[in-house]
C-alpha cells in the first residue's frame, strides 16, 4: 500500500466513525439510516450520466453485497438498541477485520507479509480493549452479543463482496454509486412497515444530509483502495474508525480520555506503519 492508500483508508475511517456515531446519537437511528441511504441515493444518480454504469461482470457482486449489507445495517441497529455504541462498533470493527484477512487468501489467494499480518492483528487488538473498556461494569446480554456477532460476520462479507466486485467494475466510482443506490432501494423496502422512505426523509433530511454526504464520501474512497490495494491490511486502516470515534467522544462530547483508550489509540498507530509496508 502507497502513502496515497494509507491516506484514504485512514479519512475513509475518520468519516464512518462520524456518520455511524451521528446516526447512533439521533432520536430515531432507523429512520436517519434510511434517510441518508435514501439522500445518497438521490445524490448519486446524476453522477451516473459521467461515470456509466460498472461492467456486467460486477453485477452479481453487486447484489451479493446489496443483501449483506441490509442484513448487516439490521443486525446492527439491533445490537445498538442491546449494546450500545460504545461496545459494538469496536466488536463488529475487529470480527470483520480478523474474519477478512482468512477470506481474503481463501477467495482471491491474497497473503500477508509477517509485517502486515502483525499489523491486523494489532489494530484487531486495539478493538478488542476499546470493546473491553466500554463493556467494563455492565451486563452483556447473549442477544447483545449475538446480533454484534452477526453484524461483524455480515460486515466481512460484504466487505469482500465490494473488493471482488469493484475490481470487475472497470469503474469504483461507477460501482459505488450503483451499490448506493441498490443498498438504499433494499433500506427502503426494509422499513415499509413505519411508513414511506419519503416521509422518514423528509422528516430527518436536515440531519440526515450531511451524513449521507459523509458516508458516500467514506465509501467511495475505501472502494477506490481495494480496486487496486490488498484487502486486509486497507481493511484494517479503514477500521480504525473505532479508534477515531473515541477521539470524537473525548475531543467532541468531553468524555474521559481513559489510559485503556489511550493504549488502544498507541496500539492503533503503531499498526499503521506495519501495513503500510507489510
Amino acid at each position: 500500500m502507497d502513502l496515497t492508500d494509507v491516506s484514504l483508508a485512514l479519512l475513509s475511517a475518520v468519516l464512518h466513525a462520524g456518520w455511524n456515531a451521528a446516526v447512533k446519537a439521533s432520536r430515531s437511528p432507523a429512520h436517519v439510516m434510511t434517510a441518508q441511504m435514501v439522500l445518497g441515493a438521490v445524490l448519486v444518480v446524476p453522477a451516473l450520466f459521467f461515470s456509466g454504469l460498472p461492467n456486467l461482470a460486477s453485477f452479481g457482486w453487486i447484489a451479493a453485497s446489496t443483501v449483506m449489507n441490509v442484513l448487516t445495517v439490521s443486525a446492527l441497529l439491533r445490537a445498538y438498541e442491546l449494546g450500545g455504541f460504545g461496545l459494538v462498533y469496536p466488536v463488529v470493527r475487529s470480527l470483520a477485520v480478523l474474519m477478512v484477512v482468512p477470506l481474503a487468501a481463501l477467495v482471491t489467494g491474497e497473503r500477508l507479509a509477517t509485517a502486515g499480518l502483525l499489523g491486523v492483528l494489532v489494530i484487531s487488538l486495539a478493538l478488542v480493549v476499546l470493546a473491553w473498556d466500554a463493556a467494563r461494569g455492565k451486563g452483556i446480554t447473549r442477544a447483545a452479543m449475538g446480533w454484534t456477532a452477526a453484524a461483524g460476520v455480515g460486515t466481512a462479507a460484504y466487505i469482500m463482496c465490494d473488493a471482488q466486485g469493484v475490481r470487475l467494475s472497470g469503474s469504483p466510482w461507477a460501482y459505488g454509486f450503483v451499490v448506493s443506490i441498490t443498498n438504499a432501494a433494499a433500506m427502503a423496502w426494509r422499513q415499509r412497515r413505519v411508513g414511506p422512505p419519503w416521509a422518514q426523509v423528509t422528516a430527518h433530511w436536515a440531519f440526515a444530509l450531511p451524513i449521507a454526504l459523509a458516508a458516500m464520501g467514506s465509501y467511495l474512497m475505501i472502494l477506490w483502495v481495494w480496486s487496486h490495494a490488498p484487502i486486509a491490511p486497507a481493511a484494517a486502516l479503514r477500521d480504525t474508525s473505532a479508534i477515531f470515534a473515541v477521539l470524537i467522544a473525548v475531543f467532541w462530547l468531553k468524555e474521559p480520555f481513559t489510559r485503556t483508550r489511550i493504549a488502544a489509540v498507541l496500539l492503533a498507530a503503531a499498526a499503521i506503519p506495519l501495513l503500510r509496508f507489510g
